[in-house]
């Protein structure tokens, strides 16, 4: 059986080794807070390899998670899927090249087509009504924009998106390799897939040429850590390991490291009983919720897509409440901490880590919060009028962009910075996302609208956390002049 790079760094903690190097703190913290942490902590030493030219302890590492993932190739990234999704599009799409990009991306591939000047072309998902969330990528919708696109030379999609909406990546694969165009999925939300009959397969297994996973998103790892596959051959294996070493720290924790590798093997020893038992405590969950008669909780089936079992989307569309109020609600009186509140529905991540007795919490809050709604004032709907209202404006239904000049191109531009009411048809020059999940709902280079301030105000209204600009009241934006 193989050393743990964890094993391996306790055994040289407890030697007679003196580090005269870096880091600082010299594994010698004196008893302070932190102290086991600072133990282990070491740089690229004798005996311990070098992530960037990986030939032992995690070479070994990172082939454990190809294996694991059947993957051909496993990279560690330990400055979190980011630097996946930036090495990902960089290494796939010519500078000034042009890239297919759903529009619900992460901005770190937007950050991707400023730095490579690229030229996207952008897909719209639609937007699922009930709970305001992105649906699946249309299969159609793509092959319809290659067509009419020869000239894009990769497809990057998310899925499943923040919410657990999964895509028909096996099929976009299909489309996109009958005219050799490589698929890169953000899989960030989904490194749990593919381990259990209840749970979607993973985008590796489907046949994507890159896949990046954020590890400690629904699996027991440190904050940062991420995993990126590749597959096939219409990925070029060196460009990729050119652009890990641009976007990743050249000093990478090994802290960080060892819990990836502890996090692989957990998955090798115990994922199926694991797994088991976080579906049966969902299944628990949810039937302990069928009496639920305001609240509603989203389920497979309740769309024509496939869905993540793990994600717990809890709909107010018809209740007179908000997500924000049933958040703090969850949070203030049962001390239940959710992922993220949005104006209709509020979502919550179970993983494996997850105890019996924390979904029983929140089964029992959600039981007492839906019972206390029923003596509200209500209309037809469940809500009041005026609140409806609010919500309905509230979907993260964007529109088109109104795209006026690429994201590189307004570097050198005159800008002014103008109260954000007075934005409307000006071209902004910064991001403007909801954070999380970090959409953009304005990039760089995009005009202002009428439709795009009526939803920021909505959004600022029911103090949701918009984000992107300098200004952090978002009362100004900078635009071009």
């Amino acid at each position: 059986m193989k050393e743990s790079l964890y094993k391996k760094l306790e055994n040289y903690s407890n030697s007679d080794y003196y580090p005269f190097h870096m880091p600082g703190h010299k594994r010698n913290m004196g008893g302070r807070e932190m102290e086991e942490a600072f133990h282990i902590d070491i740089t690229e030493i004798d005996g311990f390899d070098n992530l960037h030219h990986a030939e032992g302890i995690l070479r070994d590492a990172m082939k454990s998670a190809s294996e694991l993932y059947h993957s051909e190739e496993t990279h560690f990234l330990v400055n979190g899927s980011t630097c996946g999704i930036l090495s990902a599009i960089s290494a796939t799409v010519k500078k000034h090249g042009k890239i297919l990009l759903a529009r619900n991306c992460h901005k770190a591939a937007y950050h991707a087509i400023y730095l490579r000047e690229l030229e996207p072309v952008y897909l719209y998902p639609p937007v699922q009504d009930e709970y305001g969330i992105f649906n699946a990528v249309p299969v159609e919708k793509i092959e319809d924009v290659l067509e009419k696109n020869p000239d894009i030379e990769a497809v990057f999609l998310t899925s499943p998106t923040y919410d657990g909406v999964v895509s028909d990546v096996a099929s976009i694969v299909r489309t996109a390799h009958r005219k050799k165009i490589p698929v890169i999925v953000d899989e960030a939300h989904g490194a749990h897939f593919g381990f259990h009959k209840d749970f979607p397969e993973n985008s590796v297994a489907l046949g994507a040429d890159m896949v990046i996973h954020s590890v400690h998103k629904t699996l027991p790892a440190f904050t940062q850590t991420a995993l990126l596959h590749i597959n096939g051959d219409l990925v070029d294996r060196k460009k990729i390991n050119y652009f890990l070493q641009v976007y990743q720290t050249s000093s990478p924790s090994y802290l960080l490291m060892a819990g990836i590798d502890q996090c692989i093997s957990i998955l090798q020893q115990e994922r199926d009983s694991l797994f088991e038992k976080l579906s049966g405590y969902m299944d628990e969950f949810l039937e302990k919720c069928r009496t639920l008669r305001n609240i509603k909780i989203f389920q497979q089936g309740d769309a024509d897509y496939e869905f993540d079992k793990s994600k717990i989307l809890l709909s107010v569309k018809d209740c007179p409440m908000t997500g924000h109020e049933l958040a703090q609600i969850l949070l203030n009186r049962y001390h239940l901490q959710m992922e993220m509140e949005a104006p209709t529905y509020v979502m919550g991540i179970a993983t494996i880590m997850d105890t019996q007795e924390g979904f029983r919490r929140l089964a029992e809050a959600l039981t007492e919060i839906d019972r206390e709604l029923e003596h509200r004032q209500k209309n037809p709907r469940g809500q009041s009028e005026q609140k409806q209202n609010e919500n309905d404006k509230m979907f993260y239904d964007l529109g088109e962009a109104k795209k006026i000049y690429h994201l590189y191109e307004i570097d050198d531009m005159e800008k002014e910075t103008i109260p954000l009411e007075k934005s409307v048809n000006r071209v902004s020059v910064e991001y403007i996302y909801l954070y999380p999940p970090g959409i953009p709902i304005v990039a760089p280079g995009e005009l202002m609208t009428e439709h795009i301030l009526e939803l920021i105000n909505a959004y600022k209204k029911a103090h949701y956390a918009v984000q992107g600009p300098e200004d952090y009241k978002m009362e100004k934006l900078s635009v071009i002049k």
